[in-house]
């Protein structure tokens, strides 16, 4: 699957931002979806996923009860709501794409994404 992520920007802390990923090329609702996220000089890390069903979701400890993540399968588009950001959530921003077989004790992990989309720029600001 294709994947087109897009609504990066420059944002103040406390602010907000809706991240979307367009799927295309084969079903989206096959999928699991994650969000990852890499800062310069880090490693990439674990943000959010979503089930094929949207019947689970996870959120990395440090985006928990500020980020939301969901999905519209008519739509083939998962999002990311980013709510009361801080200048440590500024990185690339990845959409992922994993087959709806994998466990869901493995969707933290990025080994288990087989597709993935271009990444979108978030800049928070102090």
């Amino acid at each position: 699957v294709q994947l087109q992520a897009s609504g990066g920007g420059l944002v103040q802390a406390g602010g907000s931002l809706r991240l979307s990923c367009a799927a295309s090329g084969r079903t989206f609702s096959s999928y699991n979806m994650g969000w990852f996220r890499q800062a310069p000089g880090k490693e990439r890390e674990f943000v959010a996923w979503i089930r094929w069903s949207s019947a689970g979701r996870v959120y990395a400890d440090s985006v928990k009860g500020r980020f939301t993540i969901s999905r519209d399968n008519a739509k083939n588009t998962v999002y990311l709501q980013m709510n009361s950001l801080k200048p440590e959530d500024t990185a690339v921003y990845y959409c992922a794409a994993a087959s709806r077989s994998r466990i869901q004790s493995v969707l933290h992990l990025d080994r288990s994404y087989d597709d993935w989309g271009q990444g979108t720029q978030v800049t928070v600001s102090s």
